[in-house]
């Protein structure tokens, strides 16, 4: 069974800081053990030196006597050593604990010193862990040789403590040591299970999001906490969302708009034959039916080539290839090629013969095409008699061209959608069967490839305007 991320990050986090303490305390432990064992050394070296210089400068005492043992008795107690006198034979002589005082022996007069103990009295080497014989366990042992005033060593001062006191002393710190650190190791599991959940948990919201994506539900959003790295990884993941959500809206509205596209004049087209074929439409109407089937053709044909030219425009497959051009005479031809259609419907055309020659350069054919979806819409949509006006300047940097019609307008709410593709302000397509809902967002592609810009205003049943800026370089 995998580990979930949290789980494998609170548990990290919880190891490490485990681990560190462990270390802090191995480390205190060696340290604190070094410090008191050098002490504890210092202190035995001092009590054997001391005794051994006290007994050096005796001039014909005894050494038994009970002045030397109160004497051996109190730095005993003091520095909470053994000390006891041991003869060049290895037998103790004097003792230091109170069992001598009152019995002129002790459990520790009982045992013979090895002779190779009292060979290895003096110098720091003399400071060693042994048992002396005496003891059951280690005890750390400074030993000291007494010198007369002779010369003669006449006896070994031996200072002894237990190891178990140094032990019993840092279990005592350890369980201090552990229970302070008890709180703060708390607090800190606490706030790295606070900090894991809070950074593990837009990740498993983001999971959930994606497996709600990959079954086509785009509704989920991560919510935005924090503005770190964590807080901008779920800005862009809604972002990704968002932009996701709508090209699959783009991609259902665009199968669908192309589904109905196609399947209109596909099904005129259809019945017309069909009732051609079995006799339904008598032979003098055939001419006219044929006409309506030819008209649905060049008109699949029409859907047929925007969308190529769409595709091509998406996929970065039209190289632009410019050339110096004058706008003027581009857009006089386009008018012109268009005189039957304007003149059927009345339409008067002003602003022509303002606009003064304007040399641009850039993709004479794509423009054309820019200039012809935007004159074919406003002859489409313009209302019968009215006017169409056209504009043109420069300054100096851009071209500003702008066409205006009368008519319908659009309503301030669709504007916004104008160009978008297959959109149609008439949502029953009946206005217009020649739109195909592809001119305009042709024309934002192109416009925008060139560097420029392409705009619309409208006033319901006034008027409606398209601008199209572009570089005049």
């Amino acid at each position: 069974m995998k580990l979930k991320l949290f789980k494998k990050y609170f548990f990290a986090d919880a190891l490490i800081i485990v681990l560190s303490f462990a270390v802090m305390m191995t480390i205190l432990s060696f340290v604190l053990n070094n410090y008191l064992a050098k002490t504890k050394y210092e202190t035995l070296s001092k009590c054997s030196a001391g005794v051994s210089d006290y007994l050096s400068k005796l001039s014909g005492g005894d050494i038994k006597s009970e002045e030397f043992f109160q004497t051996v008795n109190a730095l005993s107690s003091v520095s909470n050593v053994d000390i006891f006198l041991a003869d060049n034979e290895g037998k103790i002589a004097v003792c230091s604990c109170s069992e001598w005082l009152e019995n002129g022996k002790c459990s520790h007069s009982q045992h013979i010193i090895p002779k190779e103990e009292l060979k290895s009295s003096g110098g720091k080497s003399s400071f060693r862990l042994d048992t002396l014989d005496i003891y059951e366990a280690p005890h750390y042992i400074a030993s000291e040789p007494v010198i007369n005033t002779g010369g003669n060593r006449i006896g070994t001062v031996f200072s002894t403590a237990p190891v178990s006191a140094i032990r019993e002393l840092m279990f005592t710190v350890t369980k201090l040591y552990l229970l302070s650190a008890a709180v703060p190791i708390t607090v800190m599991f606490f706030a790295i299970y606070i900090m894991t959940y809070r950074l593990t948990k837009p990740l498993k919201l983001m999971s959930e999001a994606s497996r709600a994506m990959a079954k086509g539900d785009f509704s989920k959003r991560i919510p935005v906490t924090s503005d770190d790295e964590i807080g901008e990884l779920a800005v862009s993941f809604n972002q990704m969302t968002n932009s996701l959500a709508q090209l699959e809206s783009m991609r259902k509205s665009f199968v669908a708009n192309v589904s109905h596209e196609l399947k209109t004049p596909m099904t005129t087209i259809g019945g017309f034959i069909d009732g051609i074929l079995d006799g339904t439409i008598e032979a003098d109407k055939q001419s006219y039916y044929l006409g309506i089937v030819s008209d649905e053709i060049k008109r699949l044909s029409r859907l047929v080539q925007s969308m190529l030219s769409m595709s091509k425009l998406e996929a970065g497959e039209f190289v632009l290839k410019p050339e110096l051009f004058d706008f003027r005479e581009l857009l006089c031809t386009i008018v012109i090629s268009q005189e039957q259609r304007i003149e059927a419907e009345k339409i008067e055309i002003t602003g022509l013969d303002g606009i003064e020659s304007i040399s641009v350069t850039a993709d004479r054919d794509l423009i054309h095409q820019v200039i012809y979806n935007l004159t074919d819409n406003a002859i489409k949509f313009v209302n019968e008699g009215g006017n169409i006006d056209f504009k043109a300047k420069t300054d100096g940097k851009k071209l500003i061209f702008t066409i205006t019609n009368t008519g319908k307008g659009i309503p301030a709410a669709e504007l916004p959608y104008v160009f978008e593709r297959f959109y149609k302000v008439d949502k029953s397509r009946s206005a217009n069967k020649n739109s195909t809902g592809l001119g305009l967002y042709i024309v934002k592609t192109i416009v925008k490839a060139h560097g420029g810009t392409v705009t619309v205003t409208s006033r319901e049943n006034e008027f409606t305007s398209f601008s199209v800026t572009l570089p005049l370089q």
